[in-house]
């Protein structure tokens, strides 16, 4: 890799989603990330979604340009060689960053004391450190409450696991912030982060907490009207549905226009007397806004309902699922720079994403696929851990590493 973060070296880990994105996130900016798990694989090994081999598009996507070490984590012997991998010495090395139960010889504490300038990130659940994910923080929190059909009084979870994304961005902002701190003053961190306080963080600086504490009341679900403004969800002629946004004046206008609801807007208007020009208004005005507004589209198929929006420069989208996506969003294939065709070793072959950012002074990389189980175990150690053949082979023999390439050899042959 020549990303921009050439050179850095981090020890990753992990299980699930947030610190592996982080290590991801790292190793397409250019870092060597090098990912460390138990013998039979880590906790995400096997995770869905799965292909028929069996193979986990979920742990290759998450691992891709990383290099794997398999050890024996309960074993004495594996756990000093991990430790050793972590203090390895090096001014772009010591960088570790976890969410593994870390009391003890995985704890700053313990690594520290060993590389006095070490800077470690790890994410706990909550901040008392019990155990916590993104489908137990969420509920608590009370976005399911506030999602859903309006008028509906159950709760309704969310595929996309926000938080923990969330928590991925804050685990590299944190590791890069300590090590800009470590190369301008020496001193190593330990910085922990708790995936429930990141969600809380985030409902309070979007307004949410202010708002509960205020006016007592919880958020009612609107379905899939935009809170706060006016967005919504809409049927064609042809049984297919858009989502159109009237955030600003300039989309509520073009939306206006080009459905030719101008007269009905303003009759609206002289008998209610509400300024529908004010964000709030139209989303508290949003049922009539939608009687007047959803003829339009319900006499029209979604094709033609696409060009009379693009036409007039509004804000909008299609419904679709993610066969759908693929098949006409450009934006998920080759078209798109970020994306790259590749083949997948017991996945198939599939658009793959590589970093989303774009530097000037750097090329885009095609994105790397993921390594086998311990793909890297033998090199890892001897370039970073220092071990000669004879010891490693010795790792080997006692089974405290493990490499499934070496034993796939040994099988075939």
């Amino acid at each position: 890799m020549s990303g921009i973060l050439n050179g850095m070296r981090v020890i990753e880990g992990s299980a699930f989603v947030a610190v592996p994105l982080a290590g991801l996130t790292l190793a397409q900016m250019g870092a060597e990330v090098i990912r460390f798990d138990r013998l039979e694989g880590g906790l995400d090994a096997t995770r869905w979604p799965v292909a028929p081999s069996g193979r986990s598009h979920f742990w290759a996507g998450l691992n891709k340009g990383k290099k794997s070490v398999a050890i024996d984590m309960r074993a004495p012997e594996g756990r000093e060689l991990i430790t050793r991998l972590i203090t390895a010495p090096g001014e772009d090395a010591g960088l570790f960053i976890t969410n593994l139960a870390v009391k003890g010889w995985l704890d700053h504490e313990t690594l520290s004391g060993i590389r006095p300038d070490l800077v470690s990130v790890t994410l706990t659940g909550d901040r008392h450190g019990r155990p916590q994910v993104d489908y137990t923080v969420n509920p608590a929190l009370g976005i399911p409450d506030m999602t859903g059909p309006e008028g509906s009084d159950a709760p309704v979870a969310h595929a996309l696991p926000a938080w923990d994304v969330a928590a991925g961005g804050h685990v590299v902002n944190a590791l890069l912030a300590a090590e800009r701190h470590r190369l301008r003053h020496g001193a190593g961190q330990g910085v922990t982060l708790a995936l429930k306080d990141i969600a809380a963080a985030t409902i309070g600086h979007l307004g949410m907490i202010g708002e509960a504490a205020t006016t007592g009341r919880a958020r009612a679900k609107c379905g899939n009207a935009l809170y706060g403004a006016y967005g919504q969800d809409f049927l064609c002629a042809d049984g297919k549905r858009v989502m159109v946004i009237g955030l600003t004046e300039r989309q509520w206008q073009g939306l206006v226009k080009v459905t030719g609801t101008q007269e009905a807007m303003e009759r609206l208007f002289r008998s209610t007397g509400q300024n529908l020009s004010d964000e709030g208004v139209r989303f508290r005005m949003r049922h009539d806004l939608t009687g007047i507004l959803a003829p339009w589209f319900a006499a029209r198929p979604r094709g033609m309902v696409a060009k009379a929006l693009d036409a007039a420069g509004v804000t909008w989208a299609p419904f679709r699922n993610v066969v759908e996506a693929l098949a006409e969003d450009p934006d998920l294939g080759p078209d798109n720079p970020m994306f790259s065709v590749l083949d997948q070793p017991g996945l198939g072959r599939f658009p793959v994403p590589g970093n989303p950012a774009r530097y000037t002074g750097f090329a885009r990389e095609t994105p790397a696929i993921a390594p086998e189980l311990g793909a890297h175990t033998e090199s890892v150690l001897s370039e970073v851990g220092g071990l000669d053949a004879t010891e490693i082979q010795g790792l080997f023999d006692r089974g405290i590493v493990g490499d499934t390439t070496r034993m796939r050899c040994r099988s075939a042959a």
